[in-house]
């Protein structure tokens, strides 16, 4: 068994999430850690293989975590299932619910759509002669087309907006410490809102996913009316944090890759290989947890039943032993197969979507500002607080 390691870096600290990279590299020198994190062990698995055996291996590891401590609000979503949180069968009926409307089919019929919402946004900017890719467009694209798709009022868009970046900062709190007011109150917005909104659709169902789901939960079996709120709370939340921090980063690895920009520019038919290598150079998911049912051995590394397993996405999609040169962001990279969107039977279930969404964002947005550049250039961003998602707050650029 593989001697256990402290623990060399703070998810919490500013100086890591602002690049933690350095810090997956020294992860990815060796086997998966075990930490003692005292009431609890903690996992760290990093490298590409091992994260590929974790998320494949579900005699071992379940997506299904301890309940939460006594001291987690929860409300009215206590004792509620989602798709993150369960294994097969449950994960595997909760996701037949919603998967006919991320057909790749269907995401294609969404694209007019998203190419009129981008058109919107991109002239707006050129109105006001200002534009921030993560406040005018990253925040706006993807929320929008979530709430269209969910058939809430897309005005109401920047209060959705509001809630799911409030909910996945409280993701970031300590194990054992009490939720913060304003999570609460924002937890029971989005349920009060949601419960009101299931309502309605039950009297007057339309072609939308909220309607899709009540109707699931009033004719079958698999949806308790907590599932059905953490459902389309899900929905919300994880429809546009993921584009979001995507379309953020990407931007700014093409502004710092200036030869990259410029082969894009050339050869238009590269966009889709640059947003995968954006998706594997600097994801919008830094990890994900899994939870050994049964002691594991995975790469060399015995980790124990009850530990908590961070499976480090980001650091597996630089993991040197599977990517060449994985420190270059290289828009021709081939092949590229990263896991930014996870692996297996929990692959993003949206990866189609944010990748239509990203594509048309980037294609519209280079077309109209073929001289984007930050508007400040000793610019150094700020990133968002969360350890489990990496995205930037604001990225302000020049447009003439």
């Amino acid at each position: 068994m593989a001697e256990e390691t402290p623990i060399y870096f703070n998810p919490w600290d500013p100086a890591f999430r602002d690049n933690p990279y350095p810090h997956y590299g020294a992860l990815l020198a060796g086997p998966p850690r075990v930490v003692d994190a005292g009431a609890f062990k903690i996992a760290l698995v990093a490298r590409y293989a091992d994260v590929i055996c974790v998320m494949h291996d579900h005699e071992h590891f379940s997506n299904m975590g301890p309940p939460p401590p006594p001291e987690a609000y929860q409300g009215r979503l206590a004792g509620s299932r989602n798709l993150l949180g369960t294994d097969p069968p449950v994960h595997s009926q909760l996701r037949r619910l919603v998967s006919r409307d991320f057909t790749p089919r269907r995401i294609r019929e969404l694209e007019p759509r998203i190419r009129e919402i981008a058109t919107g946004i991109f002239d707006g900017a050129e109105r006001i002669g200002e534009f921030d890719v993560v406040k005018d467009l990253a925040n706006v694209l993807p929320v929008t087309v979530i709430a269209e798709m969910l058939g809430v009022p897309v005005e109401l868009s920047a209060t959705f907006k509001e809630w799911s970046d409030k909910l996945i900062d409280a993701g970031n709190n300590l194990p054992g410490t009490p939720t913060p007011p304003d999570v609460i109150k924002t937890l029971d917005a989005l349920t009060d809102y949601f419960e009101s909104e299931i309502e309605r659709r039950r009297k007057n169902p339309g072609p939308d996913l909220v309607s899709a789901l009540v109707q699931a939960h009033d004719t079958g079996d698999v949806l308790s009316s907590a599932d059905l709120l953490n459902f389309v709370s899900l929905l919300l939340i994880a429809g546009n944090e993921t584009t979001t921090n995507l379309i953020g980063n990407g931007t700014l690895a093409l502004i710092r890759n200036p030869d990259q920009l410029a082969l894009l520019h050339s050869n238009r038919a590269l966009l889709g290989s640059a947003i995968e290598e954006m998706l594997r150079y600097d994801g919008p998911v830094q990890s994900t947890a899994r939870f050994p049912k049964q002691a594991a051995n995975v790469g060399g590394t015995e980790i124990p039943a009850g530990a908590i397993a961070f499976v480090v996405l980001a650091a597996a999609n630089r993991d040197p032993a599977k990517f060449p040169a994985p420190e270059k962001f290289d828009i021709t990279r081939e092949p590229n197969e990263h896991v930014a969107f996870g692996e297996g039977i929990h692959f993003c279930i949206g990866a189609p979507l944010a990748r239509l969404e990203a594509s048309v964002a980037f294609g519209a947005m280079l077309d109209r500002f073929p001289n984007l550049r930050f508007k400040d250039p000793e610019l150094k961003p700020k990133y968002k607080g969360s350890y489990i998602l990496r995205g930037i707050e604001s990225l302000p650029m020049a447009i003439d």
